[in-house]
Parts: structure tokens; sequence; C-alpha cells
């Protein structure tokens, strides 16, 4: 962008960040279905559960270091990680049978 505003630079790279972050959305709602179908199976499929939670997590991650780029920030955030541990814990208490079993 040789000849803008720092203002316009900012504000390029904040729509680039918002467009390169959208890109992880649909993923993580499909890693969401893929993990609900398969915790609702009768025989709850342990590998396939461990599978889409990593790669929802891994999403997640993404779409947020995307956002914190668009908004020229460092992703060096110990929250991000401690968010996730809700959501990988209920998950662990879920399949938790199945894996002393």
């Amino acid at each position: 962008m040789q000849g803008s505003t720092p203002a316009q630079q900012r504000f390029g790279r904040l729509l680039i960040g918002v467009v390169a972050a959208s890109a992880f959305a649909y993923p993580l709602l499909f890693c969401a279905v893929k993990l609900g179908f398969a915790q609702l199976e009768v025989d709850i499929d342990v590998a396939a559960t461990v599978l889409w939670l990593t790669v929802a997590v891994a999403c997640s991650v993404a779409l947020v270091g995307a956002l914190r780029w668009g908004a020229a920030r460092r992703v060096r955030s110990f929250w991000l990680l401690l968010g996730l541990a809700p959501p990988a814990l209920y998950e662990l208490w879920l399949v938790w049978p199945q894996l002393t079993a």
C-alpha cells in the first residue's frame, strides 16, 4: 500500500484479518457437528472425538490469531489457551468411562 496513510494501512490490515478469521468459521462449525455426532453414537468413538476436538482447538486458536494479527496485536495470550480448558475438561468428562474401561 504505497502512498497510503498509516490509518488506511491499519484499516486494510484489519479487514484482511477479519476475512482470514472468517475463513475458519465454517471448519469450526463442521468440527462441532462432527464432534457432536461422534459422541451421540451408542459406542462413543474416542479416536474421532479426540481428532475433531484437536482440529476444533486448532481452528479456534487460528481464528483468534487471525483477528489479533488484523488488529496488529501479538498473539501471546495465556488467557486464550486457558479459555480452552473448560470445553476440554467437559469432553474429557464425557469420554472418561470409555478411556478407563
